[in-house]
Parts: structure tokens; C-alpha cells; sequence
């Protein structure tokens, strides 16, 4: 279904002021048949991870592909679930079912078909780790095709789907295997609280909890959770940093990156009371930059900008958003 001239505010998170130009809602798998892709079309989900600062004079395809089903192997669990499906509400869903699995990616916000996109990941587990297959269809060249989870290219909040030669690919469905060999990951400071033999709801009832109390509910403070991403350092810039931070908090990933809290590096230059016009950082979660009435687009990218450049200067480290933020013909860079 075809509008033109769509108000925006309340189809992402951020809840800024926004129109389309040309706005298409995608309920079944034949609409995408109809679709002439051109350089300025933009694909869609729930809209928490993308940030509209201005109209957008580009074609909007928003993602409401529903449906999804679940079955069962001697080892596993298999997931196939229609890409403009709630997240969150197939964590609780399977939880809630006695499969295990997908506990530590509770309340994250987002469309099941953006999942696989930013490779989404919390508390130690990221859905790549679950991923079997990626149902994709070609806006531009107007074919169906698969993606095995080894063809993915699946790294910290990246896959081959960020590329911009793959801006045409519409996720349709992703596939999931839960083993049911399963223990709960209760590795970072937050969940090691619970007992070593937690079940999944457990689990997911703790994740609940704290991302909760660290996180604003975008319903009332619009917001786009984590603005940036956690960045990644090397042994010899972690040691510099601990000589002058020595409780920098950090998460080692593998021998030689080492993942840094990008939240506490944000609080730690000074910028928890940072705004610009409408939009300012979080009080208690620094990582996260809200909406606290009338932001504009502008004043989003210069607190984005400000906070960037504030760590650089302290930390020597580079922040890079999280966020998809766009202008009106597109993706735009910090």
C-alpha cells in the first residue's frame, strides 16, 4: 500500500519530526514484486535503530511482513519467523514455550529482519550465533535467494547486509536453531548475580530487569538505545588506558580486541548533562541520546558530533553510531 506524504514521528523510536515522500507498507511478499528500487530507497523496520533528521524525499519500504513457526529436531529447535515480526515478543515467546536460547537478547528493540542486520548481541550472547539461514529478496534485481549463516559476514554490529551494494536486499525471514544442549551465559557483572543453574526465564526475567533500569522506555523519552557502538581497542591501547583509568571498565572478545564500555567513557568526559536545542544524553545511561521534546535533526547530529569528539580527544577513541541515521536522499555519516 502506496502514501505520499507520511508523517514519520511515530515510525521511529526517536520520534523525530518527518515526513516521506513516498511511503510503502509491505504486508505480503507479493508486494515486493511491485517495487521499482531506485538509488534513494530506503528499506524499513520498526524503526529503533534509524533516525529520520530530516524529511525524507527518497521511497520508504517499510517492513510488515508477520508470521513465523516453530519446530523441533532431536538436538534443536528450528525458527523461521517473517522479518517484520517483533523482536522482543519471540524472545518471550520461546522462553515462555521451555526453549532456551535467546534469553540474553531480551527487550531489545527492533523488527526480527533488522536482527541479523546489525547482528544483534547483549550480555555476552549475539544472534549470529543462532542463525541458520537469511531469507532475502533482490528489490533491484527482483529474485529470491538464501543466505547461509557462514556467507553472512557476521561481525561485532556488522554483516554483509550494512553494505550499501546490498541497500536493495529485503530480509523476508530468518531462520534460527536453538540447541537444546543449553547452559545460561551469565558472564557479564550484571547477570552474575543469578545461580550458576538459572532456566532461560530466569534469565531473561534478570535481563529484563536491569535493561530496564538502564535504559529510558522510548514510549515516554524517545529515544534509538545504544547511539554507538561499544568500540574495540588492542592490548597495547587498552594497557595506555589503564595506566591513567584503572577501573576503565572492558570486555575482553579474543586475544588481541578488547571491548570497551562506550557508555562509561561518554560519563567519564563530562558529558551526561551535554544537550543541544531538544536532544541531550541520558542521565543514566550515557550511551543512549534522547529526544526530550522538539529535538530537530540538526540538533541530534551536533550532541552526536560533540560527544565523538569529546572522547576522541580524552581517550583517544573513536565512537561510531550504532544508529542509522538519515537525511533526505539517505544514509549520512557523522
Amino acid at each position: 500500500m502506496r502514501f505520499r506524504m507520511t508523517a514519520l514521528h511515530n515510525k521511529h523510536s526517536f520520534a523525530l519530526k518527518a515526513e516521506a515522500s513516498d511511503y510503502l507498507a509491505i504486508k505480503k511478499l507479493s508486494d515486493l514484486e511491485k517495487i521499482v528500487w531506485t538509488k534513494d530507497s530506503w528499506i524499513l523496520g520498526a524503526g529503533s535503530n534509524t533516525v529520520f533528521t530530516q524529511n525524507y524525499a527518497g521511497q520508504l519500504i517499510h517492513n510488515c511482513l508477520s508470521g513465523g513457526e516453530i519446530s523441533e529436531t532431536d538436538d534443536s529447535y528450528e525458527l523461521c519467523i517473517a522479518s517484520g515480526e517483533n523482536w522482543h515478543e519471540w524472545v518471550t515467546r520461546t522462553v515462555r514455550q521451555g526453549i532456551p536460547g535467546l534469553e540474553n537478547l531480551a527487550l531489545i528493540p527492533g523488527s526480527v529482519g533488522a536482527a541479523p542486520v546489525q547482528n544483534i548481541g547483549a550480555y555476552g550472547v549475539e544472534i549470529s550465533r543462532f542463525v541458520t539461514q537469511v531469507d532475502v529478496y533482490d528489490l533491484a534485481e527482483h529474485r529470491s535467494f538464501h543466505l547461509a549463516a557462514a556467507d553472512c559476514q557476521f561481525a561485532y554490529r556488522d554483516s554483509i547486509f550494512k553494505k550499501v551494494e546490498h541497500a536493495s536486499w529485503f530480509i523476508t525471514a530468518v531462520h534460527l536453531s536453538l540447541p537444546k544442549d543449553w547452559a545460561p551465559v551469565l558472564e557479564y557483572p550484571d547477570l552474575q548475580g543469578l545461580p550458576v543453574r538459572s532456566d532461560a526465564s530466569q534469565v531473561m526475567q534478570k535481563v529484563i530487569e536491569v535493561r530496564q533500569n538502564k535504559l529510558p522506555d522510548p514510549r515516554q523519552i524517545p529515544n534509538a538505545g545504544s547511539f554507538f557502538k561499544n568500540p574495540v581497542v588492542d592490548e597495547s591501547h587498552l594497557e595506555q588506558l589503564l595506566k591513567e583509568y584503572p577501573d576503565i571498565p572492558y570486555f575482553r572478545i579474543n586475544e588481541s580486541q578488547i571491548k570497551l564500555a562506550a557508555g562509561w567513557l561518554i560519563d567519564q568526559a563530562g558529558l551526561k548533562t551535554c544537550s543541544f536545542g531538544g536532544a541531550g544524553v541520558h542521565q543514566k545511561q550515557a550511551l543512549v541520546l534522547v529526544n526530550r521534546g522538539e529535538a530537530t535533526g540538526d540538533d541530534v547530529l551536533q550532541l552526536a558530533q560533540r560527544v565523538r569528539q569529546e572522547v576522541n580527544k580524552k581517550f583517544a577513541v573513536h565512537l561510531s553510531p550504532e544508529v542509522r541515521l538519515l537525511g533526505e536522499k539517505g544514509l549520512l555519516s557523522l
